[in-house]
């Protein structure tokens, strides 16, 4: 049968989520757990690879198995054998036609930064940090050109693998509570540190480093030169795929209401 869960983690023991040689990544934990649950080794797909320090509030996976239990039994079999800042939030049984990346709609990531003079001690690689002060008008004047169809290669890191920089981002929200700043991102898909290199660009304008203007100028020239530094992955969320109503899954997981 094909299995799908539901993953949240804390990124910042780990070398992102892709597994590599050092295996101190979050794949490579939880298929060393889900070998262990199983006694059979296990090689998952995901929704959306994430990078060292990234957290995720609702990674979704898939994968093949022969070996019949109850979902609960897969959800807490699993997390007895996982890190404590990794968990299984949720399994589902799904058709084998379901695919975690093919078959989701758009993924959705939230970059919460905080706004202080001091840097953060408690929420130290939680948040983001800016000591500025940031400007919400300017930052959703600048939104308004990435919205849409586009070719997103100014935003895009060397290292990409995607084979189109053209993406389609449906929205960028951008909210404040108290010191915290919330900016929650939607697309079909994103290049390789498009959302971290966007963010960079929004804090310039929302410093007054650059009008609103100026990002439309770094789209339309097509070359990662002309856009701002990237942004650290401090505060960066993945909070997962959306899916079409009949495959059953989860849109959300408990760790969504944590946020501010």
């Amino acid at each position: 049968m094909r299995l799908a869960l539901g993953i949240s983690y804390n990124g910042q023991a780990y070398q992102g989520w892709q597994s590599q040689l050092s295996r101190q990544t979050v794949q490579d934990k939880l298929e060393l757990a889900l070998g262990k649950f199983t006694a059979q080794r296990v090689s998952t797909l995901c929704a959306g690879r994430t990078d060292a320090g990234v957290h995720g509030l609702m990674q979704v996976v898939h994968f093949d198995t022969l070996l019949e239990r109850a979902t609960s039994s897969w959800v807490r079999g699993t997390n007895a054998l996982l890190p404590r800042d990794i968990a299984v939030e949720w399994a589902h049984v799904v058709p084998p036609e379901f695919h975690c990346r093919a078959s989701a709609l758009s993924r959705r990531y939230a970059y919460i930064v905080m706004e202080s003079p001091v840097r953060p001690s408690v929420d130290a690689g939680r948040v983001g940090w800016v000591f500025k002060p940031l400007d919400a008008g300017a930052m959703q004047e600048a939104v308004a050109y990435l919205l849409g169809e586009q070719d997103f290669t100014s935003f895009r890191a060397s290292a990409c693998q995607a084979l189109s920089p053209i993406k389609t981002l449906r929205r960028i929200d951008i909210s404040k509570r108290g010191a915290y700043w919330r900016f929650e991102f939607e697309a079909n898909a994103f290049l390789h540190h498009m959302i971290r290199n966007i963010m960079g660009c929004l804090v310039t304008v929302g410093q007054g480093k650059q009008a609103p203007q100026w990002v439309k100028h770094v789209l339309l020239e097509r070359d990662r030169d002309a856009a701002a530094p990237t942004f650290s992955p401090d505060g960066l969320y993945f909070l997962g795929p959306c899916y079409a109503p009949h495959w059953g899954l989860p849109d959300r997981t408990p760790a969504f209401d944590a946020l501010p």
